[in-house]
């Protein structure tokens, strides 16, 4: 990471061990030399942690997980399964979307910017926080997990009751691996991803968005207005 993407101060206390871990300084230097060789990384410097910024820790109400961002031009912005205005949106959120309009009867807007999920207190978190242009899954298990982790299980270990959707065996294994995410306080929502390769094995139908209102209303908490 660099100056530009420095732990908003929410987070700071949450991620120091996770950052001072030998993880954390190969992911720094990792980071460095592709970059000194002229790869292109993916979000760019400045928003490699969006999600965190938009969401503080207290404020978050839901995590959503993903694995790693979109690795095409000007698609990445630092949140999972959103693209920027005015970016093509993915054949994942077209999924997600029209689950939301079957679920909560959502008017899919013309693009695919989920900031507006971030500042209600969805964390929009990938597993792994950059990638390589054009080669997906390329930063995974170069650190990243350290500090994502981190991320999780500091919400899971947080005051409030959460909500936790997780698309996909990546997701739910990467939430298996946090302590006090099952106790029964969080609401636990488990799915096939929305790919379209995975989509119609039960994510179609699945009514998470639904799901996590009604549960965020039960235990006092404001619930999500997710159109967009």
């Amino acid at each position: 990471m660099t100056a530009s993407d420095a732990v908003p101060t929410s987070w700071r206390e949450a991620l120091d061990g996770a950052l001072s871990t030998p993880e954390a300084r190969r992911l720094g230097g990792f980071l460095k030399a592709e970059e000194a060789a002229g790869k292109v990384i993916f979000p760019p410097r400045g928003q490699r942690l969006a999600a965190l910024e938009l969401t503080p820790l207290d404020a978050v109400k839901v995590v959503i997980l993903g694995q790693d961002p979109y690795h095409g031009p000007g698609q990445a912005h630092g949140l999972s399964f959103s693209v920027q205005q005015g970016v093509r949106i993915p054949p994942s959120l077209v999924n997600i979307y029209k689950e939301l309009k079957t679920d909560i009867g959502f008017a899919p807007p013309a693009h695919g910017d989920l900031s507006a999920w971030a500042r209600q207190g969805v964390l929009l978190l990938n597993n792994a926080l950059t990638v390589e242009q054009g080669q997906a899954g390329s930063h995974q298990n170069r650190g990243w997990e350290a500090i994502t982790d981190a991320c999780v299980a500091a919400v899971a270990a947080g005051p409030h009751p959460c909500v936790f959707m997780l698309w996909g065996s990546h997701a739910q294994k990467k939430a298996a691996r946090v302590p006090g995410l099952n106790d029964g306080r969080h609401l636990v929502l488990k799915a096939p991803h929305p790919s379209p390769l995975s989509a119609y094995n039960g994510w179609f139908g699945s009514r998470h968005f639904s799901k996590a209102n009604e549960f965020l209303e039960s235990v006092g908490r404001q619930p999500v207005d997710w159109n967009l």
